[in-house]
């Protein structure tokens, strides 16, 4: 993620090693099935549709969302990635948010998982998003992926960047826009339907999908994709006025994903860790975990071990 979760006090690469993937699964990030299917439904429309256009993500992390966006890429096109890899945050909020949860974060890393999947980088743009609109040339974007600032007038600026970006029916994806720990983020999505004129196409429990054109020819083609699909939960409402497509496939069977070439295809994807290794896997998350995550998922295990306890 971007502007809002780098810092120039981070450390300049992470202390775990940067080793190359050796799956999809091995890169660390929240890139639900969910979304993963839906990715690649737009992504492959716009395709068969033969839309040109190029592609923008703000806010990478370490790189899952844009390996498998940079699969999408058809010759021609561009793949542009905001992010501050390590850069100094813009504003003292923005460099709190930093420091507090993605202080390992760098570029070498991104680089590093990016290269294991695909044969050359994205163009990386290394600043605040805020510099996208002098970058990235108005109407050239087909698909814009917003996941970097959690604060409402960062997403607020992310937003007015994507529309300034996309083509006329092109689709904008926001992540987090219903967290509990990201109300910025929902506010700003819904101002921006309410009194901007972006139009829902679907969401997800983890992202919004919109348009500034008519939503409805790909909203019509996801419906259909998914319906017949058992392991994707599907409904419909209408929210102010919008028909919204929700879209709920927390075990949705992902499309074919990228093979990293550090492991075959026909390799597990995570193998299954010895009983005398959880130190240095409890390490391992400890440096690459955002703080909140690593607690929470201490007090989970610590649990389980009294609960084995009571039970034994």
């Amino acid at each position: 993620m971007s502007d809002a979760h780098l810092t120039s006090r981070a450390p300049a690469v992470p202390t775990a090693p940067v080793r190359p993937p050796g799956s999809f699964h091995d890169v660390p990030g929240w890139f639900f099935p969910t979304d993963v299917v839906l990715f690649d439904r737009i992504l492959g429309a716009q395709a068969g549709e033969q839309r040109r256009g190029d592609l923008l993500e703000m806010g990478a992390y370490l790189g899952k969302s844009a390996i498998f966006m940079g699969g999408h890429l058809a010759p021609g096109e561009s793949f542009t990635v905001c992010d501050l890899f390590g850069s100094e945050a813009p504003d003292g909020d923005n460099d709190s948010e930093v420091r507090g949860s993605y202080a390992t974060l760098s570029r070498r890393a991104f680089e590093t998982n990016y290269l294991a999947f695909r044969d050359e980088l994205p163009r990386v743009l290394q600043a605040p998003t805020s510099a996208v609109p002098g970058t990235v040339a108005d109407g050239s974007c087909r698909f814009v992926h917003i996941d970097a600032s959690h604060l409402y007038e960062h997403v607020r600026a992310d937003i007015a960047a994507a529309r300034s970006a996309l083509q006329p029916d092109g689709i904008v994806v926001l992540d987090d826009y219903r967290s509990e720990h990201t109300p910025g983020v929902a506010c700003a999505t819904w101002q921006a339907v309410l009194e901007e004129g972006l139009r829902p196409v679907c969401v997800s429990p983890n992202k919004f999908y919109g348009t500034w054109g008519d939503p409805e020819p790909l909203r019509e083609k996801l419906v259909a994709a998914l319906r017949g699909r058992d392991d994707c939960g599907l409904s419909t409402q209408d929210v102010a006025g919008h028909r919204l497509v929700i879209v709920n496939g927390r075990k949705a069977q992902p499309p074919r994903l990228p093979a990293s070439r550090h492991r075959g295809p026909d390799r597990p994807a995570v193998a299954r860790p010895r009983s005398g290794n959880r130190g240095g896997l409890r390490r391992l998350a400890k440096d690459w975990l955002p703080p909140a995550v690593h607690r929470s998922l201490g007090r989970g295990l610590r649990a389980a071990r009294r609960r084995r306890s009571l039970a034994g």
